[in-house]
């Protein structure tokens, strides 16, 4: 039974609820017209309080402007309220809110509050490793398929003009290699495109506008590898308090000055939203220092010693998937796992149950956690947890940004470099725009190989996408079934749809029972796989115009 109407409002308090919560009376309701700072120090004080949360927020902040602010803070005081004034209001409040804050001493107490952060002009490059803190953060970036990149600004194209690049000796050199690879990204555009209407052309029974648009998208991921990583980019990132604060310790601390950059004006920014619970980031502060000693001295030493371990000749590297390790005994450890939650044995003894039990027992356990399933939607049970998996893989970076979006895995990857080969989208191998591609792929290995052998980090930003970059997935199977049907389905980039298709086969090869859980993984091919989603668009768009 719910309970409701537990807390008794006057009229007048009810009125002033009205702007801040959902729903005066109901046991559920949501807070709005509320900043983050407010919202987060509210839930703290919630926590520990017998007080309902509507009575909290009267009692303690709306009635205690004086020391919280509130009036000014939420613009519901005088008619001259700006976001200065309420910038500085939060400042002036913040000792309040820093006291509820850091008198609970729980960094979880960070993920109450949030904002959202535009990050703009930045490199492929930066948007990656801001992208490497995936929990508490939800990152979404300009797609490289639905956007033209050619285009200049002031006469110059978009791409980062790292500092220590622009005052060395191989200024000229990345300029006018990035300027190059612009060039041969624009210049093949056209020829491509009517070469693809030749090819394919337009179903009369399909949209106009369908098709213009996935015709452009398979243009663009074709040509998308001639961007150098130094390309700038735009980002829109969700974040929690604790995911603001862990990210920007790591940005300080980043060799490239570029990180450091973003760094820093991402505290000067989110500080005046939600100053509380980024502080501990400020370069400056304690903690911070104490982290930025914890993580050079950790760098430095992980550093040393790979140098001294990998003294021995490396091996050709080939693109590709590799399945490193997984877990020996996964069909009986996710079995045991699916029958825990409906039975009173401990899991230990139902893991030995099931390496007890026939194939035929083990199977029809494994159906029952997805036999029911209808769509890739349908989040398998947390059994499939159990089983974990490690995946060597060498693919472009074009293809690593798409994948590396997934949160729900550990994954890690080496510097950009020119070493272990490009890929050649299929659509121009034969044709007479590969020498035009591959020549400005092969100008751009040589810049690189110039820089980088002094400047190691900062050479990154001159890599083509196209080039190959080695990482590692450590991922369970619950997640791999995830990415494995959503990324190769028939709209995605044909180079990525590859990757999930031969991790999904790799781990069907080694433990056929797991096959079963890979139904909705897309194995076939399509040449213009990103059509049927724009045609279903434009039908949509068709009958609410209608």
């Amino acid at each position: 039974m719910l309970i409701d109407d537990y807390e008794e409002f006057t009229d007048e308090q009810i009125k002033t609820l009205e702007k801040y919560v959902s729903n005066t009376r109901g046991h559920i309701f949501v807070l709005r017209n509320l900043p983050e700072v407010i919202k987060g120090a509210l839930f703290s004080r919630y926590s520990r309080s017998n007080l309902g949360l509507r009575t909290l927020l009267l009692k303690e902040f709306i009635g205690n402007n004086d020391e919280t602010s509130f009036e000014t803070i939420t613009g519901s005081g005088a008619s001259n309220n700006t976001p200065a004034s309420q910038t500085a209001a939060i400042q002036k409040a913040q000792n309040f809110y820093d006291r509820i804050l850091d008198g609970y001493g729980d960094d979880s107490i960070g993920e109450l509050g949030g904002c959202h952060a535009a990050i703009e002009n930045v490199s492929m490059l930066a948007a990656k490793m801001i992208e490497d803190s995936r929990i508490g953060g939800s990152p979404l970036e300009k797609s490289t398929r639905y956007i033209y990149f050619d285009q200049k600004v002031q006469g110059e194209y978009l791409f980062y003009r790292e500092p220590v690049l622009m005052t060395s000796a191989f200024r000229d050199l990345y300029i006018n290699t990035c300027n190059m690879l612009f060039d041969t990204y624009s210049k093949l555009i056209p020829p491509l495109m009517g070469m693809f209407e030749e090819k394919m052309p337009k179903d009369p029974d399909s949209s106009k506008a369908a098709y213009a648009a996935a015709l452009r998208a398979k243009v663009l991921d074709c040509l998308r590898g001639l961007l150098p990583a130094g390309t700038l980019t735009n980002m829109g990132v969700y974040g929690n308090g604790r995911f603001y604060e862990s990210l920007i310790h790591k940005l300080h601390c980043h060799p490239l000055v570029e990180l450091q950059d973003i760094g820093k004006r991402m505290h000067e920014e989110i500080s005046k939203v939600l100053p509380s619970f980024i502080r501990r980031s400020e370069i400056n502060h304690h903690t911070h220092r104490q982290f930025a000693s914890y993580y050079e001295a950790m760098q430095s030493e992980i550093k040393a010693v790979t140098e001294q371990n990998s003294h021995f000749a490396d091996k050709p590297c080939e693109a590709g998937v590799c399945l490193l390790d997984y877990t020996e005994d996964a069909p009986c450890k996710v079995a045991g796992a699916l029958l825990f939650a409906n039975s009173s044995h401990s899991l230990k003894d139902l893991i030995q149950l099931c390496h007890r039990l026939p194939e035929e027992e083990i199977a029809r356990i494994l159906d029952a956690g997805c036999n029911a399933r209808e769509n890739r939607r349908q989040r398998s049970p947390r059994a499939l947890e159990h089983a974990n998996f490690t995946f060597e893989i060498i693919a472009d970076f074009g293809v690593y940004r798409d994948l590396h979006r997934h949160r729900m895995l550990t994954q890690e990857r080496q510097l950009l470099t020119c070493n272990y080969g490009f890929y050649i989208p299929p659509e121009i191998e034969g044709t007479a725009l590969e020498s035009t591609y591959t020549a400005a792929l092969q100008q751009a290995k040589d810049a690189f190989d110039r820089i980088s052998a002094e400047l190691p980090e900062e050479a990154q930003y001159i890599v083509p996408m196209a080039y190959n970059v080695k990482w590692y997935f450590h991922v369970n199977l619950r997640a791999l079934q995830w990415l494995c049907e959503l990324r190769s389905q028939p709209a995605g980039h044909p180079g990525y749809r590859h990757i999930a298709q031969v991790m999904a086969q790799l781990v069907c090869k080694q433990f056929p029972s797991f096959e079963r859980f890979f139904k909705f993984v897309d194995y076939n091919s399509h040449d213009m796989g990103r059509l049927g989603q724009e045609q279903r668009k434009a039908e949509k768009q068709l009958a609410r115009d209608n």
